[in-house]
């Protein structure tokens, strides 16, 4: 996943410009905005990543709005219930979406119905940041390296066995895109949740796994797991000397994302009002730092781009899906 901090100091300058000379129009609805406060629903259960930036960015953005920012967390079938319920929102600005890649792109590829539509229900806000899984192993497990662990999975076929964060997670689907990519064998154990996925990895029960550096990194840090790679097409800014897993399997890009929307409807100056003050917390030293210490890294977008990435990524994961045969049970 890119890092463009570059891109979004200039984008906040320029924006901060325009949201300058709109201060200066008479007031009116928008120029109020926001009067109350602002409720930012979390798909997913606290003390995971998406829980962490959710409530990260809602202390910064509720500074620079100058109104309270509340996180409500959702969680329920793989980001669905939170998903569904901001979907059918009033379109006034007042109830947002911190979601993730899988329940945005991943969803609509493994569910014939969902309670939304990824593309003409939400508004996209920004791309917000990346988030990188690592490819962890059990210490006993004789492989120091990606090269290692795909050698010893042919070798052992369907001996080995991964865990995931749930069927259709994230966590999941980049698995089956290794296995798929890497012509192995390894048996997928879904979990409810990566903390429970952790524990049986941690206890020997499985061999491996793919997940957030939130989850696996004090357990890393202790030895109780050992790190092989990490899922983004570049290394990690905060383990420089870990190899991307890419640099063993090429093309291999499988990162989570974060993005912010709104409901469908929401005014164009309410989306850029919320634009141009996330990219202000983009580029805040304090945050960047905050999230970066969790190998998140911040992006940035405008919201156009952002529906486009969308777009593209739901082709992107849809390939996985139908390439692996996974599915959401």
């Amino acid at each position: 996943m890119i890092s463009v901090f570059r891109m979004i100091v200039v984008t906040v300058l320029a924006s901060a410009s325009s949201f300058a000379n709109a201060q200066a129009l008479p007031a009116g609805p928008e120029q109020a905005y926001p009067a109350k406060e602002i409720r930012l629903v979390c798909p997913y259960a606290p003390g995971a990543g998406g829980d962490f930036i959710t409530r990260a960015l809602a202390q910064e953005l509720s500074v620079n709005l100058g109104k309270p920012v509340i996180v409500e967390n959702r969680p329920g079938a793989n980001g669905i219930v939170g998903m569904g319920f901001v979907a059918r929102s009033a379109p006034d600005g007042y109830t947002l979406v911190l979601a993730i890649s899988s329940g945005w792109a991943i969803n609509p590829n493994l569910y014939s119905k969902l309670p939304y539509d990824s593309v003409k229900d939400f508004a996209p806000i920004i791309l917000l940041a990346g988030n990188p899984q690592f490819l962890v192993v059990h210490p006993s497990l004789p492989v120091k390296s990606v090269k290692e662990l795909i050698v010893l999975a042919k070798a052992r076929k369907a001996q080995l066995a991964y865990a995931s964060a749930g069927s259709g997670s994230a966590s999941h689907l980049a698995s089956e895109a290794l296995k798929t990519m890497t012509g192995t064998d390894i048996l997928h154990v879904p979990y409810k949740g990566a903390g429970l996925a952790i524990t049986d990895l941690i206890s020997g029960q499985v061999q491996l796994s793919l997940m957030g550096w939130i989850t696996i990194g004090p357990h890393v840090k202790t030895g109780r797991l050992r790190v092989l790679g990490v899922t983004s097409a570049k290394r990690s800014l905060l383990l420089p000397d870990l190899p991307a897993i890419a640099e063993t399997v090429p093309g291999y890009d499988f990162s989570l994302w974060y993005g912010v929307a709104a409901p469908t409807g929401t005014s164009g100056e309410i989306i850029g009002r919320l634009n141009t003050e996330i990219l202000r917390v983009l580029a805040a030293r304090d945050f960047r730092q905050r999230i970066e210490a969790q190998a998140i890294e911040p992006i940035g977008s405008t919201p156009e781009k952002f529906g486009n990435y969308i777009k593209s990524e739901i082709t992107k994961w849809g390939r996985v899906v139908k390439d692996s045969g996974a599915k959401s049970d």
